[in-house]
């Protein structure tokens, strides 16, 4: 995974984890929606300025943000999980191909 993509994933589960929306946070860091999805999805990177934004609006570190966080407690790691099964529950394609490969996973030697 790519820096971009990795820090705008970072920044998408900090900004859910404060119970914000991509419009609310877009709006407190003064650019639009449409940018910050594209922040989130690792089309683009932030400015410094636009940064100390997101820094402050998330109350959020610049270690925290930028910290080595891909090892996670298992408490953690089903909560991300769950979050993006909650949000493709919709989608029986993935769900179909997500169970497959859960299933693999859980029963291979």
């Amino acid at each position: 995974m790519n820096f971009k993509k990795s820090f705008g994933e970072k920044i998408k589960r900090t900004r859910k984890k404060r119970g914000l929306t991509q419009e609310q946070l877009a709006e407190l860091i003064d650019i639009s929606p449409r940018n910050l999805s594209k922040i989130e999805v690792g089309d683009c990177f932030v400015k410094a300025e636009t940064l100390e934004k997101i820094l402050n609006a998330l109350n959020v570190s610049t270690e925290e943000l930028f910290a080595n966080d891909h090892i996670k407690e298992p408490e953690e790691l089903l909560n991300l999980i769950y979050s993006i099964l909650d949000d493709i529950k919709n989608d029986n394609k993935k769900l179909e191909k997500i169970y497959k490969i859960t299933k693999f996973l859980a029963y291979e030697d």
